[in-house]
């Protein structure tokens, strides 16, 4: 840059001014972070989303688990209640082990079914969602707790919120930058010497 001449009246201040500020390495960092500051940040609430998701995940996994003891042991239908009771009881133990960290309403939903045999359960009901809302449609999940050594296959969602929007939303499967988080827990029952209620299979029309 220094023996390119500049011809004209003011070629010596010009090509002074020029070389100034060819040296001039001032503000230089503030120019290297904001050409990767996108991508930085990009990358920095990525990692947060993830590992928010991974530990919901882990919370309704854990919750499933814990309340599915409740069946497989028989204390849920050895308590004398009627389905929907036990139903809305083993919806209370899932809410109980979530510690806080989601809330039991509407966005958290169950589904208990009782199989033939374990070739059977991939025979749940599929997933569907509505398509004018994107919500998950419920309609075919049921609760049937079983009886003493009937396998039953429990599945547990949960429609959570993506925290970050817009860069979040290839993480999302559902409406409104929402994520349904899912945990299936499958077991036999064990000889707990009650017959139990509900038969193998999914709820009519499903």
């Amino acid at each position: 840059m220094r023996q390119l001449p500049i011809p004209g009246v003011f070629a010596t201040r010009w090509q002074q001014k020029f070389e100034t500020f060819c040296d001039d390495k001032r503000g230089i960092a503030a120019v290297e972070f904001a050409l990767i500051a996108a991508p930085f940040f990009f990358l920095i609430f990525g990692l947060l989303e993830v590992c928010v998701i991974f530990i919901m995940s882990s919370i309704l996994e854990h919750a499933a688990s814990e309340a599915a003891r409740q069946i497989r042991t028989g204390q849920l239908q050895n308590s004398g209640l009627a389905d929907a009771a036990m139903e809305t009881s083993f919806r209370d133990d899932v809410c109980d082990e979530l510690f806080g960290l989601m809330s039991c309403d509407t966005r958290l939903k169950t589904d208990v079914q009782v199989f033939a045999d374990f070739s059977a359960t991939g025979s749940s009901p599929a997933l569907a969602f509505d398509g004018s809302t994107g919500d998950l449609d419920n309609s075919c999940f049921g609760f049937s707790a079983g009886g003493q050594n009937q396998i039953v296959v429990i599945r547990v969602f949960y429609e959570w919120d993506l925290i970050i929007p817009v860069m979040s939303a290839p993480l999302a499967n559902m409406s409104n930058n929402r994520l349904l988080l899912q945990s299936t827990v499958a077991f036999r029952n064990e000889p707990f010497g009650n017959s139990g209620s509900g038969g193998p299979g999914n709820p009519a029309g499903c």
